[in-house]
């Protein structure tokens, strides 16, 4: 298909327009005008590049692209060696941010909150980002050994061990400053992505589990649920590569 039916067919679900973001949502990089097949990931590294050139691709969609605000915009080192791969063969790079953890259905939050088996689940915060729903009832510590499980990647528990958990807020990848919101909402635990220093004062102050799964591992969801969409609704070749990140 064109490029430009498939770049409508993504504004029209995601709806960037409605989003202030901290990158430029959409098509960054122009490829080829014909997409036949798209490679998905969550961030348009080095790594991700090459393997997706290996396999054919035509375009990459990303949750995690270039021209964050505040960066050096100047197209040199680890930047400039993406774009010129990215050129040289000729390959799309397509991003969306916030408009990908937002999303009701294929969002990073709606696909978390689905894997773990949280249940009623409601939105608050700036653009719905935060989100909140039951679960079955246990601890911490068995909480995050289910999240971990279902994420498999070892999640770090700050707070009370044996903490009584039944309602959970969450909010993926680097949303660790949210604890707060989360806190107000009266849950019994927060799972973001990354963790900070003040996190643990926090959570032990406040009586409520902070749970950091990894940013990479729970915004894996979203980009993979919006490629498995795209192929079926325009009947083009997807494939999902996740390269591995430990943070």
């Amino acid at each position: 298909m064109q490029l430009t039916e498939l770049l409508a067919k993504l504004d029209s679900l995601l709806e960037p327009s409605k989003f202030k973001d901290y990158a430029p949502n959409g098509l960054q990089i122009e490829g080829r005008p014909v997409v036949n097949k798209l490679v998905t990931g969550v961030t348009a590294s080095q790594e991700l590049i090459e393997v997706a050139s290996e396999r054919g691709a035509d375009a990459i969609l990303v949750h995690h692209g270039y021209f964050w605000k505040g960066e050096d915009a100047r197209i040199t080192g680890i930047k400039g060696k993406r774009i010129k791969t990215l050129l040289q063969n000729d390959i799309s790079l397509l991003a969306y941010h916030l408009p990908l953890d937002a999303h009701l259905d294929l969002g990073n939050n709606a696909r978390l909150g689905a894997a773990l088996g949280l249940s009623s689940p409601m939105q608050a915060g700036e653009y719905g980002l935060l989100w909140h729903g039951d679960w079955q009832e246990s601890s911490a510590v068995d909480f995050t050994k289910h999240v971990s499980s279902c994420l498999g990647r070892q999640a770090q528990l700050l707070g009370r061990p044996d903490k009584q958990v039944g309602r959970v807020a969450w909010c993926t990848g680097g949303a660790q400053n949210w604890f707060a919101e989360a806190i107000a909402l009266g849950v019994d635990a927060f799972i973001t992505g990354e963790v900070s220093e003040q996190n643990y004062h926090m959570a032990l102050e406040c009586d409520v589990a902070f749970i950091a799964a990894g940013h990479h591992a729970t915004e894996r969801f979203g980009v993979q649920a919006l490629g498995e969409y795209l192929g079926k609704a325009l009947g083009i070749e997807v494939e999902f590569i996740d390269i591995f990140n430990p943070i």
